[in-house]
C-alpha cells in the first residue's frame, strides 16, 4: 500500500485559495500535492504519471519536480507558521498563505516515473514574513532532487484581490 499524507494543510485552505495547479484541491486537472507533518519536518508524497515524462524515457520532466518542491514549500511554511503561533491543523485557525520569493532546484539524479516521490522539508525562519525551506526529494530512498525555496507571506493586497474574484 502506497504511503499518503492523511492530514494536509491544503485541505484547510479556504476555497478561494484552493485552485493552484500544483496543490489546489479544487483544481480538477491539478496535481493535488498534499503536505503534512513528519515529526518536525514536512512531507509531500507524489507519484508522477507517465504523461509527465521528460526527455529521457522512464524519467520525470524536471518541471514537475520543481512544481512539487514549490508547492511543498508553500505548504511547509504554512504548517510551520501555524505551529509557531500555537495552532495545529483542524483547530479552526486558517493556515497562512505564501508566495514564492525564490526557487532553487538541483537535479542530482534522473527522477523515475511511476515511483512515489517523497519531498521532505525543513523550515527555517529568516524574517517574520520570510521562511527558507530546504527540501530533499527521495525516489526509492535515494535523493534525486534538492531544493531551496524562500517563501514570503502573501501580501494583503493579493488576498484582497482573490477575495474580490
Amino acid at each position: 500500500m502506497e504511503e499518503s499524507v492523511t492530514k494536509a494543510v491544503q485541505d484547510y485552505y479556504p476555497d478561494s485559495f484552493a485552485t493552484c495547479y500544483g496543490c489546489g484541491r479544487l483544481n480538477e486537472k491539478g496535481h493535488h500535492f498534499r503536505t503534512g507533518w513528519l515529526g518536525d519536518k514536512t512531507i509531500t508524497i507524489y507519484t508522477p504519471l507517465p504523461e509527465y515524462m521528460g526527455g529521457i524515457p522512464g524519467f520525470a520532466y524536471g518541471g514537475i519536480v520543481a512544481s512539487l518542491i514549490d508547492c511543498h514549500s508553500a505548504g511547509s511554511a504554512s504548517l510551520y507558521v501555524l505551529r509557531k503561533n500555537g495552532n495545529e491543523l483542524g483547530d479552526g485557525t486558517e493556515p497562512p498563505r505564501f508566495v514564492t520569493g525564490t526557487l532553487k532546484v538541483e537535479y542530482k539524479h534522473p527522477t523515475p516515473l511511476g515511483v512515489p516521490l517523497k519531498a521532505i522539508g525543513t523550515v527555517t525562519e529568516i524574517h517574520p514574513k520570510k521562511y527558507r525551506i530546504n527540501t530533499e526529494v527521495f525516489a526509492e530512498d535515494k535523493v534525486v532532487v534538492t531544493g531551496e525555496v524562500i517563501m514570503v507571506m502573501m501580501p494583503e493586497k493579493f488576498r484582497e484581490k482573490v477575495k474580490q474574484q
